[in-house]
């Protein structure tokens, strides 16, 4: 799984799990990564089902028709050290790291299984929530 370090970000905050989203979205356009049509997908998508997986993490990608805004494979990863809440007020979701992904063909399938399995242990989420600098996160998804 390549990090780009430049789409790694320290400390951000969200008042809502749209802004959280299309912030993502943003940074997959800004990579060369999707068009900027991707990001009403991400949030369509989740509208249908929604991307928070458990474990304080979220997994904002588009919707299989958005397939076609897929320029290259890519993962945006963002700490939201206060949380934002993917869930309702009487069921909060709350998520402190946000990866955003695009993938081609079944590329995005292969980086949701990987964050999962990394993000099954919340210690791992717990390291990318504390860390202090992009080469922290970065290190941790290089082997």
């Amino acid at each position: 799984m390549e990090i780009q370090k430049n789409l790694i970000k320290l400390n951000q905050n969200f008042q809502t799990k749209e802004e959280a989203i299309e912030f993502c979205g943003e940074l997959l356009v800004a990579g060369g990564h999707v068009t900027p049509d991707y990001i009403p997908a991400m949030l369509q998508r989740n509208e249908e089902l929604s991307v928070y997986m458990g474990n304080f993490i979220a997994i904002p990608h588009g919707t299989d028709a958005a397939k076609k805004e897929v320029l290259k494979t890519g993962i945006a990863i963002v700490q939201v050290p206060r949380g934002v809440n993917f869930g309702t007020e009487k069921d909060p979701k709350v998520a402190t790291v946000l990866f955003g992904i695009a993938g081609i063909g079944n590329e995005h399938l292969e980086l949701i299984q990987k964050i999962s399995i990394f993000c099954a242990d919340v210690d791992n989420v717990v390291k990318i929530a504390d860390a202090q600098t992009v080469e922290e996160i970065a290190n941790f998804f290089e082997n």
